[in-house]
């Protein structure tokens, strides 16, 4: 019985180590790191986040002086996260449980920071122009 016990919490305890260096817990926001999701077309800018458990990547660097389309991108999802705001551009809309939104962006100044949120404040992703 107490081999089986220490057996479980051995298990408990590697599950929990791989799970946290993997990113596992927490939201699905990722602010850490380099991510690539923004991909230039022919002079347009497209930038991709997912909307599931919160926004990911939290954070972008986009180019600035560059039309750019927004793509939210969501699976599965149901949470307040697919309630987007983003307050500068005047947007506002439910985001499909599944799918992808295109939002159309002018050309932003240096130093921009487009902020959009969930209707309930919780979850924000921030793209900087520069």
């Amino acid at each position: 019985m107490k081999s089986t016990a220490t057996s479980i919490i051995i298990a408990l305890a590697l599950i929990a180590v791989t799970a946290w260096f993997s990113g596992g817990f927490g939201s699905a926001s990722d602010d850490s790191g380099t991510v690539n999701n923004v991909i230039m077309q022919e002079e347009r800018q497209i930038i991709e986040i997912t909307a599931k458990g919160g926004y990911s990547p939290r954070v972008t660097e986009a180019k600035a002086g560059v039309p750019t389309t927004l793509i939210m991108e969501t699976r599965g999802t149901f949470d307040c996260s697919s309630a987007l705001v983003i307050p500068s551009i005047g947007y506002r809309d439910y985001l499909p449980p599944s799918g992808t939104t295109e939002i159309e962006l002018p050309p932003q100044k240096s130093g921009t920071k487009l902020q959009g949120l969930c209707t309930m404040g919780m979850y924000s992703f921030t793209v900087n122009f520069n």
